[in-house]
């Protein structure tokens, strides 16, 4: 299994969900699962897919310009997202950064 590939799969399947509907990601997080939004610590899915949905405005687009990835241990992965986030009515694009730390043992099981 190529980690570069694995990442850059997640990563597209994340943003390409959060853009269209970010109540499907809750198949992505776990009870365990924690999100620091600007200094906010969320934990748990359902608290999780709350803020994302939550979040003031409908609409978005997200392009991505960098997938770096690291193994980490017990079978994990850190992986690290640049790009940008084109709201609807805006001229501008915004920057962003993420990063994500997952278990490649519980990736992709519903």
């Amino acid at each position: 299994m190529d980690p570069d590939a694995v990442a850059k799969a997640f990563v597209e399947h994340y943003y390409t969900t959060f853009d269209a509907n970010r109540a499907g990601l809750a198949n992505l997080y776990q009870d365990g699962s924690m999100l620091t939004f600007e200094g906010q610590k969320i934990q748990g899915s359902q608290s999780i897919v709350a803020k994302l949905t939550s979040l003031p405005f409908q609409q978005c687009q997200h392009s991505i310009t960098t997938v770096d990835c690291q193994p980490s241990g017990a079978g994990g992965m850190l992986v690290f997202v640049s790009g940008t986030l084109q709201l609807a009515g805006e001229q501008h694009a915004l920057k962003f950064s993420q990063v994500i730390i997952f278990s490649l043992t519980s990736l992709f099981i519903s």
